[in-house]
């Protein structure tokens, strides 16, 4: 893309207006105001992989792009030489950020995995558009650059990221970059599709719907039973409300984090990004409620694992039970007033094992909604 090359003109609304040195000028602007990457790109009327892309190409802009070409399975298995680096997954009301070594990566057709012992990725490669090797300027000129993989998908989404880290190899992760280097990839980025109604309730075939949920033996069987009855999650969980499913109250998410780092007991934190769904498992110890003018925040803390959740988009809580070989799954699972999944809990536990007792008495006791509310 050449310095006065407008973007493509279904980046954004506007965004047929904005050159490259434009959107450069503006976002460092923003950037240095102490905005977020994704809010100084949507300050803009950008996509976030719209104004990372328009960094590519020579500029003396704080933040550089240089254009990434997959296979991604292969980009993420070379990652392992480069020692710990920071996983980051999000999406528009939580960030899921893990440091590890990516390792025991692979993949069947479109669908990967990372199994390492800190790096826990289902990945979903039909949803990785672009990549890109980002370089940014500190504005301490003490600090060192931050530096970083950035994947997008075909709206301009980030679905997975991937840092540098004190404990990085830096010659690994340069290596890696030079040999996925493609200057000449020319990404852009469209608009988000429309959603898909919610079918009406009275089109559902409940009674089968909860006949199939009672005779699961997995919980990896729950998304063929949403295709199966043409049912959307939350729209699921309110035609078994009752028998599997509980309305939680919003506090409930702050109150099962701060209960479970005084118990000790090891969770298991799902966060998705729609091409990635970033895993913890183990214990929390450090939660941390943070309010800001614009924006209130539950964070936890630790060495090796940040989550940063926006309590004030929290609007549904559900506490659900999945019946499975080892007995009843209980989930705690997060939805924004967009309707989309934030987060979901478990209780840590290993295929063959039953639930962990604590996880249950933890669910048990969390606030909860007496209201049963199926809409036509």
């Amino acid at each position: 893309m050449s310095a006065a090359t407008p973007l493509h003109p279904t980046d954004a609304a506007g965004a047929r207006l904005l050159t490259a040195p434009i959107i450069r000028t503006q976002f460092a602007a923003a950037r240095a105001m102490g905005k977020r990457a994704k809010d100084a790109a949507e300050s803009l009327g950008l996509s976030e992989g719209a104004a990372v892309a328009a960094h590519a190409g020579e500029h003396d802009y704080p933040l550089k792009a240089l254009p990434l070409q997959g296979s991604w399975l292969a980009l993420l298995q070379a990652l392992e030489a480069c020692g710990p680096l920071m996983a980051l997954t999000r999406n528009e009301g939580v960030v899921h950020e893990k440091t590890g070594v990516y390792t025991k990566v692979s993949a069947t057709g479109p669908v990967g995995i990372a199994l390492g012992e800190h790096i826990d990725l289902r990945l979903f490669f039909a949803q990785w558009h672009a990549g890109f090797a980002v370089t940014e300027l500190a504005s301490d000129p003490a600090r060192a650059p931050a530096r970083s993989l950035q994947f997008f998908n075909a709206q301009g989404r980030a679905v997975h990221k991937v840092f540098v880290r004190e404990a990085t190899d830096l010659a690994a992760f340069d290596a890696v970059v030079q040999r996925f280097a493609q200057p000449s990839a020319g990404y852009v980025f469209g608009a988000a599709p429309e959603p898909e109604p919610v079918r009406p309730d009275a089109d559902i075939d409940a009674d089968g719907l909860r006949a199939a949920w009672a005779a699961m033996q997995d919980t990896h069987e729950f998304f063929a039973l949403t295709k199966k009855f043409g049912v959307e999650r939350q729209q699921s969980f309110r035609l078994v409300e009752g028998q599997f499913a509980w309305r939680a109250a919003p506090q409930a998410v702050s109150r099962l984090l701060d209960e479970a780092a005084v118990d000790g007991l090891p969770i298991m934190v799902f966060v998705g990004s729609g091409g990635c769904i970033q895993i913890h498992t183990g214990p929390v110890r450090n939660i941390q409620p943070m309010n800001t003018p614009s924006a209130q925040w539950i964070n936890v803390l630790d060495e090796g694992f940040n989550l940063h959740l926006r309590t004030d988009m929290v609007a549904h809580v559900w506490v659900v039970e999945k019946p499975t070989a080892d007995g009843i799954v209980t989930s705690v699972e997060v939805f924004d007033h967009a309707g989309e999944l934030m987060a979901m809990f478990f209780g840590a536990r290993k295929p063959g094992k039953p639930e962990l007792q604590g996880w249950r008495d933890l669910v048990s006791g969390l606030p909860r909604v007496q209201e049963l509310a199926h809409a036509a």
